[in-house]
């Protein structure tokens, strides 16, 4: 099922959403810009930001050009809009980065998030799928009861051991709150509030909904589907070879492990959803025009001809004996091979295995095929969903040329996938050592075919057995590939975030609160606020002998400190000094709305507490300034004004 639970492990790598933040100067004053971000609707200082969703990608014009994979929840200022694109940049004193599809964004207009309070005495949060289903239990006579059972209902789905359990078993809910408190102090995470909404009760506080966004708590558990579907996954396995002058013996051991594979498959069930293809590579014919060939496909997966096909097709393919002008080969070309002239579509399962003693030609190299880097490379064959495997030989010949330090970090980088790396470098690089690693690799390959389809695969030894379930790699390519598969067939609409609605009050007590709401201010935003409640503060006290000066003194004050003071006019509130990053949020001002009438009206008595309130404020705000491990940097910013603090709304002016 599709259950989320919220846990204090997600805290501050999962929940966080990357915390590869950019930098939230969002609001900090514009000067001296070369670009400026584009202002909110309305708004003489507020601009406009979007957050990215997962699988964004960053382009250098309106009109595309190369792409770049942008992490999701990434937070950027918009500075154009243009061909349903919008052009975005990390901060508001440098220029923009490129261009993201619209599509992959999320307007956020105010820095809003939400977080936990101390879940004892109370229920726990419940996330549901539509504001009418929060609204619906939010204005129920017994929401206590109602959330109760939606809580039970939750838990029981997600507990379940019955594979049919689908995300309906669940209800509305879609998450829930853990049950340990995680104080968003001590250990950092973003849920971004996208809107609050106040919900008037018959009796208690007002509530607030909330519509919020996050990641996916947990890799989603494998989707229940039908044994049919599942007997027509089919996996592909190709062998990418060098096949230059040192190779010959792990060719001939390769051609053997096929072999026995084939042998041992023969004609049963597993052996129909099975095919192996071979490219072989070795280096570019301009450098060496003897070698033959650069690439050269000898096989792939062909589910028109019988498994053994493979046998004869590559009983021809050997090591050249003419040698290359550098210990480096252009292993790059061989796996663009792979990914290009395999046809990957039909594919459930998609695995590469690149066989190699020798580094890789970079993409600057000027007898580099391809002109790819391994980055580069590694994100063609995601792209396509394949699995890439790298079988280093650390051969005496490569530690001599000094390759292996360089070529590791090289294959270890090419085989990253899903958050690990599918490298198997081989000790000494000999055949013997090598035969059980590329043995083991294609045997379990072979079994996660077996594993989808239910057909299992009666040859394979206890050894072989225990072999596979130690390398954890190979479930999580199982799953993803078990996943992707489904994704495919049942055409799947996976959201790449999950919204979903809550409130800030429990719905048992509502005068329990479950989450505050909090607003993502910089130490500079801050500071300036700080800067405003003081001259307020000054003004008030300055005029205690004469309360009707008290506005005619806070224009003088804050003319005095204004870089234009003819732009402040005849203020008449005075939430006109406090900022717009205050309009709109989801709580009342103690402060913004007096007028010199209401203040007038207050008499001495109500002015004093305010002007107390204020002093608290600002003592508050002094006390977060003298704690820098409260402060959180999302980005690579050095600058310390840039830190962030998520100021609770209750804590505003």
């Amino acid at each position: 099922m599709r259950l989320s639970v919220f846990s204090p492990a997600m805290s501050a790598r999962r929940l966080a959403f990357s915390l590869g933040l950019t930098t939230l100067a969002l609001l900090a004053p514009l000067t001296c810009l070369q670009a400026e971000p584009l202002l909110q609707a309305g708004k003489k200082s507020l601009y406009q930001h979007v957050i990215t969703r997962p699988g964004a990608q960053i382009f250098p014009t309106a009109s595309g050009g190369k792409g770049e994979n942008v992490e999701g929840f990434r937070i950027f200022y918009v500075f154009g809009r243009q061909n349903g694109r919008v052009q975005v940049g990390d901060t508001l004193k440098g220029q923009p980065k490129g261009w993201i599809p619209e599509d992959r964004t999320i307007p956020w207009q105010h820095t809003m998030i939400a977080a936990f309070t101390n879940p004892a005495g109370r229920s726990r949060a419940l996330f549901l799928d539509s504001a009418a289903s929060e609204d619906k239990l939010l204005t129920d006579p017994n929401s206590g009861q109602q959330a109760a059972a939606l809580t039970r209902q939750a838990l029981a789905a997600s507990a379940s051991k019955n594979p049919s359990t689908t995300a309906a078993d669940s209800g509305p809910v879609v998450a829930l709150e853990p049950e340990n408190y995680i104080d968003i102090t001590k250990n950092f995470y973003l849920l971004p509030i996208l809107d609050a909404h106040e919900i008037e009760r018959d009796s208690g506080p007002s509530v607030r909904r909330l519509h919020v966004i996050s990641a996916p708590a947990e890799p989603s558990a494998p989707q229940a589907a039908s044994p049919e579907a599942l007997k027509k996954f089919r996996g592909g396995l190709v062998f990418v070879i060098d096949t230059t002058t040192s190779m010959e013996p792990y060719i001939q051991e390769t051609r053997a492990a096929i072999k026995d594979i084939v042998n041992l498959v023969g004609n049963s069930a597993a052996g129909q959803n099975f095919r192996f293809g071979l490219i072989g590579y070795r280096d570019s014919l301009a450098d060496a025009p003897k070698l033959g060939y650069a690439t050269k496909l000898f096989a792939k997966p062909d589910f028109s001809q019988p498994l053994n096909s493979i046998l004869p097709a590559i009983a021809d393919v050997h090591a050249t004996d003419v040698s290359s002008s550098s210990f480096d080969e252009d292993a790059a070309a061989g796996v663009k091979s792979a990914i290009d002239d395999v046809d990957w579509d039909g594919l459930g399962g998609r695995y590469i295995v690149l066989i190699t003693d020798a580094g890789a030609r970079d993409g600057t190299d000027p007898h580099s095929l391809t002109r790819l880097n391994i980055p580069e490379l590694r994100r063609l064959a995601a792209e396509k969903g394949i699995a890439l495997f790298v079988v280093h030989l650390l051969t005496p010949a490569g530690k001599v040329a000094g390759d292996h330090a360089k070529a590791a970090t090289q294959y270890r980088n090419l085989s990253s996938f899903n958050g690990q790396t599918l490298y198997y470098p081989v000790p000494n690089g000999s055949p013997q050592a090598f035969r059980p690693v590329v043995q083991k690799i294609a045997t379990q390959i072979l079994q996660q075919v077996a594993d989808t389809t239910g057909r299992p695969i009666a040859g394979l030894t206890p050894q072989e057995e225990k072999a596979r379930k130690a390398d954890p790699r190979m479930s999580v390519v199982a799953q993803a590939m078990r996943l992707a598969y489904l994704g495919r067939l049942e055409k799947t609409g996976a959201p790449d975030i999950v919204q979903s609605y809550t409130a800030d009050r429990d719905p048992a007590n509502t005068l329990r609160r479950s989450l505050d709401i909090r607003v993502l201010l910089t130490r500079n935003q801050l500071s300036d606020l700080a800067a405003t409640l003081q001259r307020i503060l000054d003004a008030g006290l300055a005029g205690k002998t004469d309360p009707k000066n008290f506005f005619q003194q806070l224009q003088a004050t804050f003319a005095a400190s204004a870089r234009n003071p003819s732009q402040l006019g005849s203020v008449d509130r005075i939430g006109n000094y406090l900022g717009e990053y205050l309009d709109g949020l989801p709580y009342k001002s103690e402060i913004a709305s007096i007028t010199p009438e209401s203040w007038l009206a207050m008499g001495a008595g109500q002015q004093r507490m305010l002007l107390n309130s204020i002093a608290s404020r600002l003592r508050l705000y002094q006390d977060y300034e003298a704690h820098p491990e409260l402060w959180v940097r999302l980005g690579s910013s050095k600058d310390p004004g840039d830190a962030v603090f998520p100021v609770p709304l209750d804590e505003l002016p």
